[in-house]
Parts: structure tokens; C-alpha cells; sequence
């Protein structure tokens, strides 16, 4: 099951713990604070102050953002 809910300005936001955003994006616990602490990954908030969550709006668009298919060298999003 998925974390509960969160009101911000009349719009309901699911927050998301650890175990989801795992299941959610494939990575490992380890992986996921690697890439949060270099700023590659959406920051947690705290929810208590033993309790985490990430907002699921955040973790979807990163994973929209990942490149796709297989490929040697790094991927370079090109606008226009």
C-alpha cells in the first residue's frame, strides 16, 4: 500500500516512504541516497522526525525524465 496523503493548497499529493520508492523506480535504498545526496534524485521530506517521504509527482517525473533504450555514451536532451 501506498503512503498517505498530503493537503497543500487544496490539492491532495501522495507522499511516498522508502519501501514504495524502491518498488516504484527499481533502484536500491543505498542507490536512491547516492543520487538524492548528489542532487539526481528528488529530496526527501520529513514527516517526523524518524519518518521520510518523497512526493510521488516528484518521483514520476524523474523517472520521465530518465533517458530510454540502451545506449554507450550519456544521453543529451537537445529542446527545440
Amino acid at each position: 500500500m501506498l503512503g498517505g496523503l498530503l493537503t497543500v493548497k487544496g490539492n491532495f499529493m501522495r507522499v511516498l516512504n522508502v519501501k514504495d520508492v524502491v518498488g516504484i523506480t527499481g533502484l536500491s535504498k543505498v542507490t536512491i541516497w547516492r543520487k538524492e545526496k548528489s542532487g539526481k534524485f528528488p529530496k526527501r521530506i520529513n514527516l517526523t522526525s524518524r519518518r521520510v517521504g518523497w512526493i510521488e509527482s516528484e518521483i514520476v517525473g524523474w523517472l520521465e525524465d530518465c533517458p530510454r533504450g540502451i545506449c554507450a555514451e550519456q544521453v543529451v536532451r537537445v529542446d527545440g
